[in-house]
């Protein structure tokens, strides 16, 4: 073994020490977090975790198996926490002035015409003389 395959080794087995120090601190946050923001959060922390994992095992083992797998996971992970900043956006909106209903104009109702304002209808000249 040479001294940078030692090297290289160590790192890795650093980072996995890390990276698992980094869970169970998540682990934490996840039961402790005091709203469902916090552990949405973690939970998306945890996903880059597992990520990371297998990553730091592919290096380690100098296999590039997990990589499709790493990228899959990835994916369905920002679709998750996409969907879950969503339906937490919608659902903790902060209530705001009441809405005003518009309304169109009433239509004008005085006798001798037909209900509309202009020259649109023939029949209503010279029926209000009579």
């Amino acid at each position: 073994m040479s001294a940078l395959t030692t090297v290289d080794d160590v790192l890795l087995v650093s980072s996995v020490v890390f990276i698992l120090a980094a869970g169970a601190l998540l682990l934490a946050r996840i039961a402790r977090g005091p709203s469902m923001l916090d552990r949405a959060l973690a939970l998306d922390v945890c996903a880059a975790l597992i990520i990371a994992g297998l990553g730091a095992k592919s290096a380690l083992d100098r296999n590039p198996y997990y990589f499709p797998i790493m990228l899959v996971l990835a994916l369905l992970c920002f679709t998750g926490s996409v969907a879950i900043a969503r339906f937490i956006a919608v659902r903790d909106r902060p209530p705001g002035p009441p809405r005003t209903r518009t309304t169109a104009p009433e239509p004008d109702t005085t006798p001798g015409t037909s209900g509309t304002s202009g020259a649109s209808g023939a029949d209503d000249e010279g029926t209000e003389g009579r």
